[in-house]
């Protein structure tokens, strides 16, 4: 499979059959529109952040016709932001937190996903605050010395690999096929491959695809260290 599109998940997802996906990771707009709020859309943030690109289509906030939809061709779903979404589509009450280490930062300190595996909630703690990076999985509140092992930001809503390789390892199982309908920066299709896991991801904007599908075709161009062995 392991296949990226550049189209509205909601277009792509009809044609999709149920339960087809063991898992979705989506992180979908919080918001009714970075354009609206008029702090993504800027080429600069309020805070002076260079931004390289400028959306090209509008964000949407999603309304309960695209978690139907998300829950139609997924077994299981982790979705982040879900504290924004008014659905009752998700009326589980399992959640994780990432806990981004923010210190005294004006950024929010953490993150909220639904999560349909479990009624409890799951902590994962890693640094992500401009160049302050968490070290490993491990030692999360930990800076990295090498800070040319930071991940370089190309989206304004990423979420770093180690989040999603976390997610993977605490909640997938070998041979799952993975969805997330909201790709932005790729994160979450690096680790599925990294990790091994079948995916299929959608993006509209056509930007932000094509800056992520060069993200991601880097990594699969990289040769492991098994491919090595096997040579």
């Amino acid at each position: 499979m392991n296949s990226y599109y550049n189209m509205d998940c909601m277009e792509g997802m009809k044609l999709i059959p149920d339960k087809y996906f063991d898992l979705a990771i989506v992180d979908p707009p919080y918001f009714t529109g970075p354009e609206k709020r008029n702090y993504y859309g800027r080429r600069v943030s309020p805070i002076g952040v260079q931004r390289k690109y400028k959306p090209s289509k509008e964000w949407g906030l999603p309304d309960d016709s695209y978690f139907k939809e998300l829950v139609r061709i997924s077994n299981n779903q982790i979705v982040w932001g879900i504290n924004y979404f008014p659905t009752t589509v998700l009326d589980g009450s399992g959640r994780i937190v990432w806990d981004k280490v923010n210190g005294s930062s004006s950024f929010s300190d953490c993150e909220i996903a639904y999560c349909s595996y479990h009624d409890s909630v799951r902590i994962f703690r890693y640094m992500w605050n401009g160049m302050m990076q968490g070290k490993s999985i491990s030692e999360d509140s930990v800076q990295q010395g090498d800070k040319g092992k930071n991940e370089v930001r190309i989206h304004p809503t990423q979420k770093p690999i180690k989040l999603y390789k976390w997610l993977l390892y605490n909640y997938a199982k070998t041979g799952d096929k993975i969805l997330d309908t909201h790709v932005g920066s790729a994160s979450s299709l690096i680790a599925c491959h990294e990790m091994g896991f079948e995916f299929m991801g959608f993006e509209k904007d056509e930007v932000y695809y094509k800056t992520s599908l060069d993200r991601l075709n880097k990594v699969r161009r990289q040769i492991s260290m098994f491919d090595l062995e096997a040579l």
